[in-house]
């Protein structure tokens, strides 16, 4: 296991030195990809089907992978230092219809828990971490979320909303979620 995490975690390092060479310590980044990879890639499938192990699949940044998920809150992350996120400053006059697939999918997280645990299956918290990064990612593609708009501080909120159940849905899988990637 210490071989596969030791490779795991040069491979993360060298996607992350790829995409960010100014990281501040992108060793412990790549530590913290490589290891919640490897978690969420065993978390995502029910634990009664059997499950084809690949380190290339598990690390990939896009596709139904925990570095999506964890990159896809940093994003979030630096959207919100970007607009110098003030987390007292929540705006609900959100009028984007893109929005609304992320609204339902943040309203559904305490639900998501609640089942998850009462039927004793993380993979319902790992599916629906990917369905929130992906309906996220989806909105970021179609809506500007910082700039001129008189919607910025509910885009921000939604944005910080989005931040806040990613985090916590990888926390329960025992994944950590970097700010930075």
């Amino acid at each position: 296991m210490e071989d596969v995490l030791e490779e795991a975690t040069g491979r993360a390092l060298q996607s992350i030195q790829q995409r960010n060479s100014s990281l501040e310590n992108p060793q412990q980044v790549a530590q913290q990809v490589a290891v919640g990879a490897m978690i969420f890639h065993d978390l995502k499938h029910d634990r009664r089907n059997d499950v084809a192990f690949s380190l290339e699949d598990m690390l990939a940044f896009e596709g139904e992978t925990g570095p999506y998920v964890q990159y896809t809150h940093a994003r979030a992350c630096t959207l919100l230092h970007k607009g110098d996120w003030d987390s007292g400053a929540f705006a609900v006059d959100l009028t984007d219809e893109e929005a609304w697939p992320v609204v339902k999918a943040l309203a559904e997280f305490p639900n998501i828990v609640q089942r998850a645990w009462n039927d004793a299956d993380p993979s319902q918290v790992a599916r629906h971490a990917l369905a929130l990064a992906k309906a996220f990612n989806a909105y970021y593609g179609k809506v500007r979320i910082l700039g001129d708009s008189e919607h910025v501080k509910a885009r921000m909120t939604l944005t910080w909303a989005v931040a806040t159940v990613l985090k916590e849905g990888l926390r329960l899988l025992g994944i950590q979620a970097p700010e930075r990637m």
